[in-house]
């Protein structure tokens, strides 16, 4: 036919993704005491979370543990907001930013709505402007977030882990 090359068009590979961390960037984290307060406060978060959400869901099912739920709620919240102050300061010394740091900034956006959940939350429990039940079922839609959220650094922390394999893979070296 004519008019039609048999040239077959060869599209360049796709270019890698952008590295979560640079050089300098990986070796402020590693330095920083901000990474081991991150490092601890997330796992606590979580089991907090865990025990919480028993609680909540406990409460909505029997009817009774209100006092035990609304407690693990504030204590989930006050953690959040602990880890979001210092996770803020790491960003600060990491990427040069307290917020929306290239390497995370989906993951910040995301946060914000968490935070914005559980704000909520205290402010029902706080004006008394939400009932229990409300403010129960107002704390589960912000335990889904934060999982959603907690799924979102995870894959952070895979894609690090490999990016440092795959450099040390590179380089001849180990992995940090």
């Amino acid at each position: 036919m004519a008019g039609r090359s048999n040239a077959r068009h060869e599209s360049s590979p796709p270019a890698p993704p952008a590295p979560l961390y640079t050089p300098e960037e990986r070796l402020r984290r590693d330095q920083t005491p901000w990474t081991l307060v991150q490092g601890i406060l997330a796992p606590v978060q979580f089991i907090v979370f865990l025990v919480s959400l028993g609680l909540v869901i406990n409460y909505l099912v029997t009817g009774s543990g209100e006092t035990a739920a609304t407690v693990s709620i504030v204590a989930k919240t006050l953690i959040l907001y602990t880890i979001m102050i210092t996770g803020a300061i790491w960003e600060k010394v990491v990427f040069g930013c307290y917020l929306f740091a290239r390497a995370f900034f989906w993951e910040d956006v995301f946060s914000f709505l968490v935070l914005t959940l559980h704000t909520v939350y205290l402010w029902g429990l706080l004006t008394g402007s939400l009932t229990i039940q409300q403010q129960m079922y107002v704390a589960l839609a912000a335990y889904a977030t934060y999982v959603v959220n907690a799924g979102q650094f995870l894959l952070k922390l895979r894609a690090a882990r490999l990016q440092a394999e795959a450099e040390a893979a590179s380089t001849g070296g180990s992995a940090q």
